[in-house]
């Protein structure tokens, strides 16, 4: 248990997520094993990577004593709302800097960040795209005074770290272990922690997502000094793009719920899924292959 500074709540380190064996026909066929991580089990509020992001972040906000955490995303950030929820439960201030103009009334889950207790300030696109410059984190500064700084997605080398720890929760032997790419962090991470012989499938989410393999080797290269060779990425399976979801999205996800009974995140943990059975139904995993496949979102029905 990881004491916060005075005057916060304690954290405690998150729960090993289950691990669930997936039986379907179209796998056998195949002749591969199917297990679900379901770390979108980990915490009501925190579900899947977001909690592994944001534990060592949380952890040095602290030390630093640091009050407020402040963060990027879209109006449908997920790492937004899991960043109101920490500090909702950790005692931090929160303020989210959201891409694009203000609409009333607010979405889902820029509601549920406001309950939390987030302050959501705007900035259009144009200037959004220089959130990692200097002047515009130092303009934040002056308007918000000190703060924490967590980057969109909330993936940089302490994130990188949390997932790398994903691995050893796993007893069973398996060959490759895939998950949704969206700024690379959960790959890295996942990947640095494998054992010899295994390697880590990555699934875009965005078109034209092939330069997210840059962010994964720079991000493995900030954390531990260098790159690992054991992971790739497909780009196959993006369904239009960034919370775009099309028709061949849509109806593997009404067949997945009707055989399993789960309905599946469709942002990024059904992209995931859908590739990961396509590929399998097309050979390309060995016949013998242990997959797992780790589920970030929640999910629900099961």
């Amino acid at each position: 248990m990881n004491r916060l500074k005075p005057g916060y709540r304690e954290i405690t380190p998150a729960g090993i997520s289950p691990l669930v064996e997936l039986h379907d026909p179209r796998l056998t066929r195949a002749g591969v094993r199917l297990l679900l991580k379901r770390d979108d089990l980990i915490h009501p509020l925190l579900p899947g990577n977001k909690w592994r992001k944001l534990r060592h972040n949380v952890i040095r906000a602290a030390e630093l004593e640091h009050e407020t955490l402040l963060t990027f995303g879209g109006a449908y950030s997920n790492h937004v709302r899991a960043v109101a929820a920490a500090g909702a439960l950790f005692g931090f201030q929160t303020i989210g800097v959201i891409r694009g103009e203000e609409h009333l009334p607010l979405n889902e889950v820029l509601t549920f960040a406001t309950n939390q207790g987030m302050r959501l300030t705007y900035l259009d696109r144009a200037t959004y795209r220089a959130k990692n410059t200097a002047p515009l984190i130092e303009a934040l500064h002056q308007e918000f005074g000190r703060f924490y700084l967590l980057p969109e997605g909330g993936s940089n080398e302490l994130a990188v770290r949390g997932c790398a720890e994903l691995p050893a929760e796993i007893d069973v032997p398996f060959d490759v272990i895939c998950c949704p790419v969206g700024t690379g962090g959960t790959l890295a991470g996942i990947a640095a922690g494998l054992s010899p012989g295994q390697r880590a499938l990555g699934f875009s989410v965005l078109r034209g997502g092939q330069f997210l393999a840059e962010d994964v080797a720079s991000l493995q290269a900030a954390t531990y000094g260098r790159a690992t060779a054991n992971w790739s990425m497909v780009y196959d399976f993006h369904a239009g793009g960034y919370a775009k979801r099309n028709a061949d999205l849509d109806a593997f996800i009404d067949d997945f719920a009707n055989r399993h009974g789960m309905r599946l995140e469709w942002v990024y943990v059904a992209k995931m899924m859908l590739g990961v059975f396509t590929m399998a139904e097309q050979g390309a995993f060995p016949r013998g292959t242990v997959i797992v496949a780790v589920v970030t979102g929640p999910m629900s029905g099961g």
